[in-house]
């Protein structure tokens, strides 16, 4: 892998860094709160970890998510 290419994330792989379900990060994709970097021909998503922290960023500022 090229060195300005970042490695992408699976959902579980991505939800683990930040402590939170794979399903509730999936659904946060599904419901458009967060946008995945990738969605695979099969359905699979993938994250970057710099953007996903952005959007996690993004979506705590605005107050969505929380319980």
């Amino acid at each position: 892998m090229a060195e300005d290419q970042e490695e992408l994330l699976t959902t579980a792989q991505a939800a683990k860094v930040f402590g939170i379900n794979r399903t509730t990060l999936g659904r946060y994709a599904r419901d458009g709160l967060l946008k995945p970097t990738v969605v695979l021909p099969s359905g699979h998503l993938r994250w970057s970890l710099e953007d996903l922290r952005r959007q996690m960023q993004a979506l705590r500022e605005r107050g969505a998510g929380e319980t």
